[in-house]
C-alpha cells in the first residue's frame, strides 16, 4: 500500500495543479489495512478518492478545504449487523454519529416483506438514505411468503417457491440471513438449511446467521450446524456470544472451533458487539411450542401452568427477573423485578397474561465480560451493533464509539490500527465489497475524521438514545453528511449492490 502511494505521489509531482471537490489536509491517515498511520492530504472528486498526497504539498485546489489538524482520518465504519427501516428513519443519525457509513440490514431471518427486494431497494434509493445499505434476504421472511411458515416441512410446491424466491433475491442481496432462535426459522430442519446453503453458494453469496441456540451448553452444536452449511457457502456468525459461559478459557475453545473449521477450508467469520446484555423480543423466554401468536392464544388456556413454570425457570436461569430490562412501552426502562413489585404478582404471570411472546422487547444481562472481551479482540472477529435507531439498548447509539473509547483508549486492549481494520476493511471483505473500507486511490470516499480522545459513547441502559460524540466529520460517498454534531440535511447513502 505504501509503495503504491509513494509511486502515486512521485507521478503527481510532475503534473500541473489539479482541482478537486474536497480535500482533507494535514490528516493522520489510518487506511483500514492495519498498517501504521501516515500523514497525508486526501483529495476527493465526486464520490471517489482521487489523490493521496504524502508530500503534504498544497499546489492542488478544491471547492472545499478541511484542515484535519492532525486528527485521524479513517475509512467510514461498517456495521455488519444492524436493524432499522429506511422508510421510517432514513437519516440513521445514530449510526452516522458513531462514524458508521455502511450498515447491513435484513438480519435475523427477517427482511422487507416483498417478493422482489430489488423494487424495494430502488424505492429506498429514490427516497434517499443517510448511510449505505448492504441488504440481506431473510430466511424466515421467505419461509412465510412461500407458505411454509411455522411448519417443519413444506410441500414440494412450497419448497420450490422458497428456492425460487431465494435465487431471485440473491441477485440483489449480499446473502441469506437466518434467525434460527425465532419463529419461523426455529422450525427449519437441518436438511432445509443445507439445501438453501447450496443455492447461496451457487450465487457466491453468504449466510449470516443468528444461530439456533446461543446458550453455552448448546453453542458448539449451533456453530457446528453453521459449519455444515459452510461446506456449500460462506457463513458468518452474527453477534457471537456465549449465554452463561464464563472466562477466557471458554472463549479460546469457541475461537478454536471456528479456526479449525477455517483451516479445513470452511469460509466462516463472525462479528460481536461490545456489551454483556443482549436485546431481542421477549419471545426468547417462551418455549419452542409457544412462539407464535396463534400458539400463545391456544396454550395460555390449555397449558398455562406448564408455560408459567417454563418462563419462571428460564428467567431465573438467565440471572433472574432483575436481569431483564424491558424496552417497549408501557414497560420501557423497567425490569421484570420492577413489574413484579409494582403489580404485586409473579413476573411469569405478567409475562403470560399481559405481555405475551410478541408484546415487548428487552435487554438481557446474560453474558460474561472476560469471555466476550476475549472474543472481541481476536483478529478473526469483526464488529456489529445489532442496534437500531429505536432499540432500547445502548448498542444502537454507542457500539463503535465504545470500541474506541473503552478498548482502544482506556483499556488499550486493541491498537487503533487494528480496531479500525476490524471495523472497515475486514468488514468489507466479509461482505465481499471491494470499493469501500480502505483509504486508497479509486476507492469510494466514505471517511471519518476524529480525535480518539474526544470519542464518547454517551448511551447507557437508562438512556440508550444519546448520540455518540467525537466523530467530527462523517463523509458518505464523497459528501459531508454530518459535521460537528449536525446533519447536512441531504441523504448521501446508497443501497449497495453485490459485486458478483
Amino acid at each position: 500500500m505504501c509503495l503504491f502511494l509513494v509511486a502515486c505521489n512521485q507521478q503527481q509531482k510532475g503534473n500541473r495543479s489539479q482541482h478537486f471537490d474536497l480535500v482533507i489536509q494535514n490528516a493522520l491517515v489510518i487506511d483500514g489495512t492495519g498498517g501504521a498511520p501516515f500523514s497525508a492530504n486526501v483529495y476527493i472528486s465526486d464520490d471517489t478518492i482521487s489523490l493521496i498526497d504524502q508530500s503534504m504539498e498544497s499546489r492542488h485546489t478544491a471547492e472545499r478545504n478541511i484542515d484535519a489538524e492532525g486528527r485521524f482520518l479513517t475509512p467510514g465504519l461498517i456495521d455488519l449487523h444492524a436493524h432499522g427501516d429506511p422508510t421510517i428513519t432514513p437519516e440513521f443519525e445514530n449510526f452516522l454519529a458513531m462514524g458508521v457509513t455502511t450498515i447491513s440490514l435484513g438480519q435475523d431471518g427477517s427482511s422487507p416483506y416483498v417478493e422482489n427486494q430489488k423494487e424495494w431497494q430502488d424505492e429506498v434509493d429514490q427516497e434517499g438514505v443517510g448511510v449505505n445499505l448492504a441488504m440481506f434476504v431473510g430466511h424466515g421472511t421467505l419461509r412465510t411468503m412461500s407458505g411454509i411458515g411455522t411448519k417443519e416441512k413444506g410441500t414440494a410446491e412450497e419448497m420450490q417457491k422458497l428456492h425460487s424466491l431465494l435465487r431471485q433475491n440473491l441477485e440483489h442481496c449480499f446473502g441469506l440471513s437466518t434467525g434460527l432462535e425465532y419463529a419461523p426459522g426455529i422450525y427449519a430442519p437441518e436438511d432445509e438449511l443445507i439445501e438453501l446453503a447450496r443455492i447461496v453458494g451457487e450465487s457466491d453469496r453468504m449466510i449470516m446467521s443468528h444461530m439456533r441456540n446461543e446458550d453455552d451448553d448448546q453453542l458448539d452444536r449451533s456453530i457446528n450446524e453453521l459449519i455444515a452449511q459452510g461446506a456449500h457457502a460462506r457463513v458468518h456468525v452474527s453477534h457471537l456470544k456465549s449465554v452463561y459461559g464464563k472466562g477466557t478459557e471458554r472463549a479460546n475453545i469457541i475461537l478454536q472451533n471456528i479456526k479449525e473449521a477455517r483451516s479445513n477450508g470452511i469460509e466462516i467469520t463472525a462479528d460481536i458487539y461490545p456489551y454483556t446484555a443482549s436485546y431481542t423480543g421477549i419471545g426468547i423466554l417462551f418455549p419452542d411450542w409457544c412462539k407464535t401468536q396463534e400458539q400463545y392464544e391456544k396454550f395460555k388456556k390449555t397449558r398455562w401452568g406448564e408455560l408459567a413454570m417454563f418462563i419462571r425457570n428460564k428467567v431465573h436461569k438467565r440471572n433472574g427477573p432483575e436481569a431483564t430490562l424491558l424496552g417497549s412501552a408501557p414497560y420501557a426502562g423497567k425490569t421484570l423485578a420492577d413489574l413484579e413489585k409494582e403489580k404485586n404478582k409473579p413476573f411469569e404471570e405478567i409475562v403470560i397474561d399481559e405481555i405475551g411472546p410478541r408484546g415487548a422487547s428487552g435487554a438481557y444481562f446474560v453474558m460474561n465480560e472476560k469471555l466476550q472481551s476475549k472474543l472481541l479482540v481476536d483478529p478473526l472477529i469483526s464488529i456489529c451493533s445489532d442496534g437500531s435507531p429505536k432499540g432500547y439498548h445502548p448498542r444502537g447509539h454507542g457500539t463503535f464509539a465504545r470500541i474506541i473509547e473503552k478498548y482502544v483508549v482506556n483499556e488499550r486492549k486493541l491498537k487503533m490500527e487494528e480496531a479500525i481494520r476490524k471495523m472497515t476493511s475486514y468488514a468489507a471483505s466479509i461482505l465481499s465489497v471491494s470499493d469501500r473500507g480502505i483509504i486508497a486511490v479509486g476507492k469510494k470516499a466514505d471517511l471519518i475524521l476524529f480525535n480518539p480522545l474526544n470519542v464518547k459513547e454517551n448511551a447507557d441502559y437508562s438512556d440508550p438514545f444519546q448520540l455518540a460524540d467525537g466523530f467530527d466529520i462523517v463523509i458518505v460517498n464523497g459528501k459531508v453528511a454530518r459535521e460537528n454534531g449536525k446533519l447536512s440535511g441531504v441523504l448521501y447513502g446508497r443501497v449497495l449492490q453485490p459485486e458478483t
